[in-house]
């Protein structure tokens, strides 16, 4: 076994250079790094776990990566311009039945005209605008200092998102839908507490026709809850990348010699924000006639034409015009960093899942692994006298990859028409965990309330998905607290399947909020 883990090692390194390096979604096509506004780092949909809000699905798209908490004096707005949508598939034919778009505007206080001070000596004074979002402190109680605002609209869209039928959603206290100010500061806001008293003001309730409950929605800046070691990963894969402790945190080193352990310090994105869309629905009023399985994703879409104002105006710095193109997609989480080519990764980003058939070559016979057995193969059997014929899977096709990427797990997360597309697919039946006792492995850490039935907070996909990649699936892994062959492939098809590879960053569902929109207060831009 020590020989295996020795050789998972080795493996692993490409494995973590070639997936965790581009941190989820963020910055993952090549497109999308020239328009951070509408790229897509995380989605997240799970049964609602704060309690008393059983029967819920919450529904979490995180937009702008890697946001500096100090990067004034324009922060991190949306765009204007853009749709940002989060589509659900409820009777498994990878077409969107609902969908709920968002499309935002901006607006300066002072009836648009931005906030003015007097400059100059008595009697000879101007009225000069202020360079700044806001001119003093910012509360819960009184926000007149904020010099600028979004605001945005939610359509819900039924059948086909373009030709479907859209009907505006409004907040149930008539008011308008509004975003709050990013985490400027705590000489602004006083407190990561007093920020996350104001930042609350901006769940709003509202109703959706034919339903009889009402859902919640939050959009604002929010601590970036992924978690990814990716400094060290640059650098020539820094630590070896298997567990170093006989169990996550044990603290112990009893686990392979010199491997990395769990450690925060490990999180390159500790200090970074994001944009986070989050959505709490009924469950009742999304699953439709299908097995009680839904589909969901985000896109978000740009005009195809945008001409920059030679005398750009707040207002109007550009003109925009065309048909609304798709330019951002996101279902599952690395599947466009660890599956797709990079030649296709725009194509991804700008297709949609009933359009996946295009991308199964990636699945059944995926590059990756093959690449990684060139790389490591010789100087692995050199090193451990070994005589491996190859270090990848030998599965083929993958049909692991097809269940996990594809298709959904029959009994757990697969719907009752079975089409083949890249989504994240949560079974609405089966009871949310609370968060005290969810595992970080999902059901791979026998809890079938995680990932890859949906994706909670609390879930570490990362480590999930170098191991299935490697053939996890080949070997048994716990139902129900039994362990169960998933008839997928053989443990001698994945010579290390069953290493526990990790890039020692942890995440657990300790680290955010059990109360909706879940994800933690941002990172202030400047700590008192």
């Amino acid at each position: 076994m020590l020989r295996f883990t020795y050789l998972a090692a080795a493996v692993s390194s490409a494995l973590v250079i070639s997936s965790a390096a581009q941190a989820s979604s963020h910055r993952e096509a090549p497109q999308l790094t020239q328009m951070p506004a509408v790229d897509a780092t995380d989605f997240y949909m799970f049964n609602s776990y704060e309690s008393g809000k059983e029967g819920f699905v919450t529904m979490i798209a995180n937009y702008i990566p890697l946001q500096d908490p100090y990067g004034g004096p324009n922060y991190f707005p949306m765009d204007p311009s853009a749709e940002y949508v989060i589509h659900i598939d409820n009777d498994g034919d990878a077409v969107e039945d609902i969908s709920f778009a968002f499309s935002f505007d901006k607006m300066l206080a002072a009836d648009g005209e931005g906030i003015a001070l007097p400059v100059g000596p008595e009697g000879d004074q101007k009225m000069i605008k202020v360079p700044l979002k806001n001119v003093g402190p910012v509360s819960a109680s009184d926000a007149s200092a904020a010099n600028f605002m979004e605001t945005y609209e939610i359509e819900m869209i039924s059948g086909d998102m373009r030709t479907g039928t859209r009907t505006s959603l409004m907040p149930a206290n008539g008011d308008t839908f509004k975003k709050p100010l990013d985490y400027i500061g705590d000489k602004t806001f006083g407190s990561p507490e007093g920020y996350s008293e104001y930042a609350n003001q901006f769940v709003y309730m509202f109703s959706i026709d034919g339903c009889d409950t009402q859902g919640r929605v939050f959009v604002g800046q929010r601590k970036d809850p992924f978690v990814v070691n990716l400094g060290d990963t640059f650098d020539l894969v820094n630590y070896v990348p298997v567990e170093g402790d006989s169990a996550p945190g044990a603290g112990d080193e009893g686990g392979f010699p010199g491997g990395i352990t769990q450690d925060s310090a490990n999180d390159d994105l500790i200090d970074k924000n994001v944009t986070s869309i989050a959505v709490e629905v009924p469950a009742s009023c999304v699953t439709g006639d299908g097995n009680g399985v839904i589909g969901g994703w985000t896109t978000a879409s740009l005009p195809q034409a945008r001409i920059l104002n030679p005398n750009a105006t707040f207002e109007k710095p550009a003109v925009s015009g065309g048909a609304m193109t798709q330019v951002s997609r996101l279902g599952s989480p690395l599947v466009n960093e660890l599956v797709i080519g990079i030649g296709d990764k725009d194509k991804f980003s700008s297709s949609e899942p009933a359009g996946d058939g295009q991308f199964a070559d990636y699945v059944t016979n995926p590059v990756l692994p093959e690449l990684l057995s060139i790389l490591f193969l010789d100087p692995v059997n050199q090193t451990l006298g070994t005589e491996l014929d190859t270090l990848a899977p030998t599965n083929f096709p993958r049909n692991d990859l097809v269940t996990a990427f594809l298709t959904g797990f029959e009994g757990v997360n697969q719907q009752s028409t079975v089409t083949p597309s890249e989504m994240l697919r949560l079974n609405t039946g089966i009871p949310a965990v609370p968060a005290d006792q969810q595992s970080a492995f999902g059901v791979a850490g026998d809890d079938l309330a995680g990932f890859p039935n949906g994706r909670r907070p609390g879930d570490d996909v990362v480590d999930i998905a170098l191991r299935v990649v490697m053939g996890r699936l080949c070997y048994p892994v716990p139902v129900n607290g039994e362990d169960t062959d998933l008839g997928l492939c053989a443990p001698e098809d994945a010579a290390v399947g069953n290493v526990p590879f990790t890039d020692g960053a942890p995440v657990d569902a300790s680290m955010f909020d059990n109360s909706f929109p879940y994800l933690t207060t941002p990172i202030s831009g400047s700590a008192e």
